[in-house]
């Protein structure tokens, strides 16, 4: 089973669902503002991910916007409380099957990872 977790809004989470469906491949959509994602869970898929930076898109213009004391935090829990805080923040979509995580969305990727 394939989960999306994103934002609803989010134009590369609507480019991956429309791949899914295209593909007809069934997935279910987890619209993680209206839904927000469990501190253990987060920490998981950065584990996996590779760290933070990797599952925070640092890139974003929320993130540039974010006042320089919180562009430094030091702790699982100082991720997590600037992720609850600022939830457009993790990088989308978040895509979890029983195989791995991935983040963001391309179609050559998911053409592999799917195949």
């Amino acid at each position: 089973m394939i989960t999306l977790y994103g934002l609803k809004n989010c134009s590369t989470c609507k480019k991956a669902m429309k791949w899914l469906d295209e593909q007809s491949l069934s997935y279910t959509f987890v619209d993680y503002r209206d839904h927000p994602i469990e501190g253990i869970q987060l920490k998981s898929w950065a584990q996996q991910l590779g760290g933070w930076p990797k599952l925070v898109n640092r890139a974003s213009p929320t993130w540039r916007q974010l006042p320089e004391d919180k562009k430094t935090p030091a702790t699982d829990e100082d991720w997590l409380q600037l992720i609850a805080e600022f939830p457009t923040l993790v990088r989308r979509p978040v895509t979890v099957d029983s195989q791995m995580v991935t983040v963001g969305f391309k179609p050559d990727l998911y053409a592999q990872r799917f195949a």
